[in-house]
């Protein structure tokens, strides 16, 4: 039987351990990644534990827990396990289904278990090769965007590199205090969370971006593994107040740098805000990976 008390917290020392066993179950959603799990741990208190060749995930926010399926070897009796625990420590929406392979699974386990669409946390998934070139008809608009800036400004793309990631840190400060951080919990939690990719950048394996105008940062991109196919941009900043459009740009200049190596980029979920929703649409994803929930009333009922 699996104990929560056996769960242990995501730290930056299980690096090795989360990319060998990724290789051999990789991922598809950015929440399962390392470097968020460690990035945001103050904030979701990401937990793990190792079990029969299978990982199994919780998270606690505000002091309500929720587990994942097993990544790994597809273990009935572990399922079995991780929704017993679920029952036992989680709360009303005690278990998440963050890829289709365990969707399918799940489904095919428990045919009448009712699954829901969590809409606001899909990620967005789209053509490296189609954010860096901005090629054809759908990308007209976002194409003019860029050339106008272009115009208008003389900028450089660097890497983000050991010599230059203090005046990253330097531009997020006051990324932070032009977005007023401190006033938002969530913008906090958030502040916390880039500071602390930034700070431990290497260790975690991340990569990014520089925008300079004039020799001043305007803009930053963090990027890290999901698959061998598959990067993810866990933080994009700029100051669009003093340089318009220049989110369209590091966007652009980011995925030009992986797309020799990433078929795929991922631009995570919108949590349900309307405007970044219609952001991420219009640069036409090439598609969604869902996320499905299954309430506690539904597990009492088919799982027991």
């Amino acid at each position: 039987m699996l104990r929560f008390a056996d769960f242990k917290p995501v730290s930056l020392d299980d690096r090795d351990f989360f990319d060998e066993h990724y290789r051999r179950f990789p991922q598809v959603h950015s929440d399962n990644t390392f470097a968020n799990m460690v990035c945001w741990n103050h904030y979701a208190d990401y937990r793990y534990i190792e079990t029969g060749g299978a990982i199994v995930l919780s998270s606690t926010i505000e002091n309500v827990t929720r587990f994942r399926m097993p990544i790994g070897p597809r273990d009935p009796e572990l399922l079995e396990d991780v929704i017993d625990l679920a029952l036992r420590e989680g709360g009303e929406i005690p278990l998440f289904i963050l890829d289709p392979a365990n969707e399918e699974w799940l489904r095919e386990l428990y045919p009448d278990l009712p699954l829901h669409e969590s809409r606001d946390y899909f990620d967005y998934i789209y053509r490296t090769e189609d954010l860096a070139e901005l090629a054809g008809k759908p990308y007209a608009t976002i194409r003019r965007q860029v050339h106008r800036f272009e115009r208008e400004y003389e900028y450089t793309v660097e890497k983000i590199t050991e010599e230059n990631i203090n005046e990253v840190w330097e531009f997020l400060v006051v990324w932070c205090e032009w977005r007023d951080c401190d006033s938002e919990p969530i913008l906090a939690y958030e502040k916390d969370a880039i500071l602390f990719a930034v700070n431990n950048f290497f260790a975690i394996g991340l990569e990014g971006w520089i925008i300079r105008i004039g020799g001043t940062i305007g803009a930053i991109s963090i990027v890290g593994p999901v698959n061998e196919s598959m990067a993810v941009v866990h933080f994009e900043k700029a100051l669009p107040e003093t340089y318009r459009d220049i989110y369209k740009i590091i966007m652009t200049e980011t995925a030009a740098g992986l797309r020799d190596r990433y078929r795929y980029v991922n631009r995570e979920c919108d949590m349900g805000v309307p405007g970044l929703r219609e952001s991420k649409t219009r640069y036409h994803p090439a598609y969604m990976v869902e996320v499905h929930y299954v309430t506690r009333k539904d597990l009492e009922a088919y799982c027991r």
